[in-house]
């Protein structure tokens, strides 16, 4: 007879083991940022309060991973205020920051673009050099020796 009783879960600690696990952990539970909000300037020190059992250096780097996000730089250089970690308003959002974020979104595109066209260029030699192959078995068969 089989035992269909679940084995007891290893004994793990429950704090998230990468950035984007921390990253996910903090978006379920700070709606802030799982609305993309700006978020406040020192707003680690507000979380870390809240939840001390975070991983500081992972903690940072999630918040490092999701203010480079391009959600985050959109609603950055439109909004009008920074958050605190309770969703109330905090500084307002200057507008060299805005530009900064602007700047950032224009750099991540222009990146990607050009990352875009280099694969393009890549695909296209490929298929050329296969068309000339191509070809040549083509001719060799063609004018062969029997």
């Amino acid at each position: 007879m089989e035992d269909h009783t679940p084995s007891p879960a290893p004994k793990a600690s429950t704090e998230p083991l990468t950035v984007k696990e921390m990253l996910r952990a903090l978006r379920e539970t700070f709606p802030v940022f799982a609305e993309y909000k700006p978020l406040a300037i020192g707003i680690d020190k507000q979380a870390m309060a809240i939840r001390p059992d975070f991983d500081k250096k992972l903690f940072k780097s999630a918040i490092g991973l999701h203010t480079r996000s391009i959600s985050y730089l959109k609603t950055l250089q439109n909004a009008t205020h920074r958050f605190n970690i309770d969703g109330t308003s905090a500084a307002p959002v200057t507008p060299a920051q805005q530009e900064l974020a602007a700047q950032q979104l224009r750099e991540h595109f222009k990146l990607g673009a050009e990352k875009r066209r280099a694969e393009k260029a890549a695909a296209e030699a490929v298929e050329a050099e296969q068309q000339r192959m191509r070809k040549l078995a083509t001719l060799a068969e063609k004018f062969g020796r029997k």
